[in-house]
């Protein structure tokens, strides 16, 4: 049965107490947690009511839930068309789309860590002896820190339309070769492009330095020491798992990946992600060009003001406003799913959302 939120009989606002199905969360409330409670629940109520198709809200700090809701909504597949209508819960796992590609720069910081991957000044083409045609001195400029800032200055079109490269991307039979054939239109460095293309890349290079598909290192390295165990990696026309696009997971696991990163690494007393590779994403490398934010490797940056102090944030973002943000210095993350894909609008209310959710804490 989903999980509701209950409306409040004074208020009107949504009671967004944590459910216990006892999946190991610890909880608390609002207030115990530094919040004011009647202000955080004023604003979700505004942000449920306005139209955005908001399918889930998860507040964690110091460790602990703090608040949750779900809501019904519209939903449609990666790449459908269809939207159903759809009831959301605890335990109902949810697309998240290229928060998958945030995941990717979480193993390669295992990989690098258990000496598996070179370092980052690494050329992406060493990797591809396969294609000797491609290693042209333009292309062995691309590093594999390039291809996480997604600044490998290779063409590459992501509008959301039928035919843009990412759609192109999941059709074409050999789709490293696609990415990596593009042609180099800016200095490698300079200048950010969106490009999921650089997420595919990075997968199989995470793929070629493991010895294993990358899938299979993600359970094994992440996922399952962390206790995730219900989650898809959804497949392309041609069998395999899209990286930058096809995650699924419920809005709870979202919550502990962002719980490791506000623990820089670390889940439940073990080290999974080194700390200074956290430290390292989480650092802005590059302006997006979009609404003063920044990017790291494979992870969205910005700053929100709190108590006259500038903080920074960092987020795992996909398409529809699925959105894991993390505030170390707040020990504080913020979850949202929905169903608005390629709206931006939306996606604008969310990111200030979070900022909302700042403004209600109180210490």
């Amino acid at each position: 049965m989903a999980f509701l939120p209950l409306l409040g009989l004074a208020t009107g606002s949504p009671q967004t107490i944590p459910a216990a199905i006892g999946d190991g969360w610890a909880r608390a409330s609002l207030a115990e947690s530094g919040f004011d409670a009647p202000r955080f629940n004023a604003l979700l109520t505004t942000l449920l009511a306005g139209g955005a198709n908001i399918h889930s809200v998860i507040v964690v700090r110091h460790g602990r839930l703090v608040a949750e809701c779900y809501q019904r909504g519209k939903d449609r597949g990666n790449y459908s068309i269809f939207a159903h209508v759809r009831d959301f819960g605890p335990t109902d796992v949810h697309d998240v789309r290229s928060v998958g590609k945030s995941v990717i720069s979480l193993l390669l910081g295992i990989a690098r860590q258990q000496g598996k991957l070179g370092g980052l000044t690494t050329p992406a083409i060493d990797y591809y002896p396969e294609y000797p045609e491609l290693a042209t001195p333009a292309r062995k400029a691309i590093t594999l820190e390039h291809l996480l800032t997604m600044t490998s200055g290779l063409q590459w079109n992501q509008d959301g339309g039928v035919l843009d490269d990412e759609h192109r991307l999941a059709w074409t039979r050999s789709p490293y070769r696609f990415v990596l054939s593009r042609a180099v239109v800016a200095v490698p460095g300079t200048k950010f492009d969106y490009n999921s293309g650089d997420n595919a890349v990075l997968a199989d290079i995470l793929t070629r330095a493991t010895g294993m598909p990358w899938k299979d290192f993600a359970r094994k390295a992440l996922f399952e020491p962390m206790g995730i165990t219900d989650w898809e990696w959804e497949t392309d026309l041609h069998g395999r798992p899209m990286s930058y696009s096809g995650l699924r997971l419920r809005p709870r696991d979202m919550a502990k990946l962002g719980l490791l990163v506000v623990n820089h690494g670390q889940w439940q007393g073990h080290q999974l992600v080194p700390s200074d590779w956290i430290d390292a994403s989480l650092r802005t490398r590059v302006a997006t060009g979009f609404d003063g934010m920044g990017y790291g490797y494979q992870w969205w940056t910005g700053t929100v003001n709190w108590h006259r102090r500038v903080l920074g944030w960092a987020a795992a973002f996909g398409n529809g406003s699925q959105r894991i943000f993390v505030l170390p210095d707040l020990d504080l993350s913020v979850v949202v799913t929905a169903g608005a894909y390629g709206d931006l609008q939306v996606a604008r209310r969310v990111n200030a959302f979070l900022k909302d959710v700042v403004a209600t804490i109180r210490e």
